[in-house]
């Protein structure tokens, strides 16, 4: 039987360090960084999606980063082929691949594949939009919550998108999503990982978030989310909808203030990494570590990869 490919996976919630604690790793064993952002991803959304800068992309290669235009449609399936086509050709490079990132979907999709989400219909699919945009967001999440409240439970509210899909898979099928997710149960594991989780005192890791919100604002996020909109980028792609994005954009329509735009922004922010430890929680093979503690996690790292 052939060896599985052995990679590291740093995840954890937004705003905890995994930038810097990833290059720094990836310097020591040789490794290169395939980014598990779903918003990263995006060209030109540099400042509110905390995308690694110049100098350290420059230490380490980076991979899906700058992937898809804010306007392109994106999403796990198409996150998991261009991620492991990345780790395989770092491997066969000789490298380590690092796998780095908060969106845990992406993470899980990368290294069990995914479930088999049946036919698209885009009649169904268009109805069901027109019924989000009449109804709003909310309703349709709890049309979900009723035929499918397993489903429910893991997609947020805001996440129309998603919400739409299950909703579609379930009209579709009569079946919820849930159910084929169970009969998959992510069976296809190709890679064999090592997986982080970052973690700290919860009222520390809010401070940094706060902390982060600010610099990004002084690092001129208004100004970036104007010129998305000059580029003709539309305010209600999924990509501009996101955090940070949405909140900017609120002001500048004039449906807000600055100042609650910015403790809203804050406030999600704090809640969307609250979510984010709840998902990688659920995940026993994870080891959870601080982000000062890099000597231990290289040992851990250097035994899986030689020993």
């Amino acid at each position: 039987m052939t060896q599985k490919t052995r990679i590291i996976v740093i995840s954890g919630p937004t705003g905890i360090g995994k930038t810097e604690l990833s290059i720094s790793l990836a310097e020591v064993f040789g490794g290169e960084i395939v980014g598990a952002d779903s918003m990263q991803i995006y060209r030109h959304m540099d400042i509110g999606t905390a995308k690694p800068g110049p100098d350290e992309r420059g230490r380490v290669p980076h991979h899906l980063i700058d992937a898809a235009d804010p306007d392109e449609a994106y999403d796990a399936a198409r996150y998991m082929r261009e991620a492991r086509a990345a780790v395989d050709d770092i491997k066969s490079r000789g490298r380590l691949p690092v796998v780095v990132g908060g969106t845990g979907f992406y993470i899980k999709a990368l290294l069990y594949g995914l479930f088999d989400a049946k036919p698209t219909d885009v009649q169904v699919r268009n109805r069901l939009w027109q019924e989000a945009r009449a109804l709003g967001g909310g309703a349709m999440h709890e049309r979900l919550a009723a035929c499918d409240p397993e489903t429910a439970r893991r997609i947020h509210p805001n996440d129309t998108y998603r919400v739409i899909r299950a909703l579609e898979v379930f009209e579709l099928t009569g079946s919820p999503v849930s159910a084929f997710r169970a009969a998959h149960r992510f069976s296809d594991a190709p890679y064999c990982p090592l997986k982080f989780a970052l973690c700290m005192d919860r009222g520390k890791l809010y401070r940094r978030i706060d902390a982060r919100a600010d610099q990004m604002i002084e690092q001129g996020i208004v100004e970036e989310v104007r010129w998305l909109l000059q580029m003709g980028y539309d305010k209600n792609a999924r990509a501009m909808q996101a955090l940070g994005y949405r909140h900017i954009l609120g002001y500048l329509e004039g449906e807000t203030d600055w100042q609650t735009a910015v403790e809203t922004l804050k406030r999600d922010t704090r809640r969307y990494a609250k979510r984010q430890l709840t998902w990688f929680r659920k995940d026993m093979e994870t080891i959870w570590v601080r982000p000062d503690q890099q000597a231990e996690i290289t040992e851990r790292i250097r035994a899986f990869l030689f020993d």
